[in-house]
């Protein structure tokens, strides 16, 4: 079992407590005791945008894990989220009770389109554990299934892409039609509470808000752990030599099903988190474009880092709710040119030029005495790699 320090050293350590802290504590503490006028003060409306980001964070690391570690670029991971998504927005809808615009205990689009009674896959979502049960065990559901023929059949690289792109577009055109029973075009809305809580309680916002935080933290440490551990390894080599791996006697598709089912749940649940804290699930969320622009995060942070793509999707969407008010014209050009000048000059993303900036200062700082080169040795036959050697190589 892989031990604390081997996921982090302690310094790291000592950072991931500090932004644990940072949001879990100092934020709210923020928003409910520093007097609104103070310029430390967070605003209330501020609070359920930044769990909104911190979900869309929670998915970016989901896809650096497969596209990252795995080498599997997915152009679908919209469907996993919005499928997290539509289990809450179930609960929430059955949670409004009679409370509706037609007084009926079926959700109020089921009674304008003249239905009389509850489908059977709505039955269940009235118990709130059964809900959070289901937003990740159908997103799993659905990407084991998926992924195993997939990945069986050796489909990869942009023939993949494309088919993880026509299940989102075919995913969303099910989803707008009245007759599956999720509200077609308007989609899931109108939520009332949850829990028992009342969704416009400025106390709600902040509990949904700090356990978006709780997830981040623990989805990281999860990922964090498998891409360290010597299934990471393999990942990793299947990333880089995927037919090498398979001559040494591994079976890709295992390794590769394993972090795509995964990577799914913790899409799931995040769209889960999401969905309350934005009020509404609607097809919109199936747009094959909300699933390139994952990618785009995690690009834009850094590709293979987990903590890059998180500060992508920061970056990205917070860039969004600015220029978008700001200038609504422009927004489009600039996400297209940020992702043209990171592909063009900084290939390992936002994270990497950091890194290149500090191993450029640690350089200038360093003695300038170089060791002497190492004398050359007779070259020797190559000989065929075994399993561990794959492993360790691709460490």
């Amino acid at each position: 079992m892989l031990g604390f320090k081997q996921l982090h050293s302690p310094r790291q350590w000592a950072m991931f407590a500090a932004i644990g802290v940072f949001l879990v504590g100092v934020v709210p503490a923020l928003n409910m005791s520093v007097a609104p006028g103070s310029a430390l003060h967070v605003p209330d409306y501020l609070i359920p945008l930044l769990g909104k980001f911190v979900c869309f964070m929670l998915v970016a690391i989901a896809m650096d894990l497969v596209w990252g570690f795995a080498g599997i670029l997915s152009l679908g991971h919209g469907v996993f989220f919005a499928l997290g998504g539509y289990c809450m927005g179930m609960y929430l809808m059955r949670a409004i009770g009679k409370e509706g615009v037609y007084r009926s205990e079926l959700p109020d689009f089921m009674v304008f389109l003249d239905w009389k009674e509850l489908p059977w896959y709505w039955h269940g979502f009235d118990n709130f554990a059964f809900a959070a049960f289901m937003a990740l065990f159908v997103p799993a559901l659905v990407a084991a299934v998926f992924g195993f023929y997939a990945f069986r059949s050796r489909i990869r690289g942009v023939y993949f892409s494309i088919i993880t792109q026509a299940m989102t577009f075919a995913m969303m055109l099910l989803m707008f039609r009245n007759d599956t029973g999720f509200g077609g075009n308007n989609g899931l809305t109108d939520f009332k509470r949850i829990l028992g809580l009342p969704l416009h309680n400025q106390g709600t916002k902040l509990n949904l808000y700090i356990a978006s935080c709780v997830a981040l933290l623990l989805g990281y440490l999860v990922c964090r752990f498998i891409v360290t551990s010597r299934l990471g390894r393999v990942l990793i080599a299947i990333r880089d030599q995927e037919d090498r791996v398979r001559f040494a006697g591994y079976n890709p598709v295992n390794y590769k099903l394993f972090a795509w089912t995964t990577s799914a749940a913790l899409c799931g649940l995040a769209g889960a988190l999401y969905v309350p804290q934005v009020g509404i699930i609607n097809p919109g969320e199936l747009a094959p474009a909300n699933s390139i622009e994952i990618a785009i995060w995690v690009a834009v942070g850094g590709r293979g880092t987990l903590v890059g793509a998180a500060l992508g999707a920061l970056i990205v969407n917070g860039s969004k709710s600015y220029l978008t008010a700001a200038y609504p014209d422009y927004w489009l050009f600039f996400l297209g040119g940020l992702f043209v000048v990171v592909t063009l000059f900084m290939p390992n993303g936002v994270l990497g030029l950091f890194s290149r900036v500090r191993k450029g200062g640690d350089r200038s700082t360093a003695a300038p005495d170089s060791p002497e080169p190492a004398e050359p040795t007779e070259p020797t036959e190559p000989t065929e790699p075994t399993k561990a050697e794959v492993v360790e190589e691709a460490s």
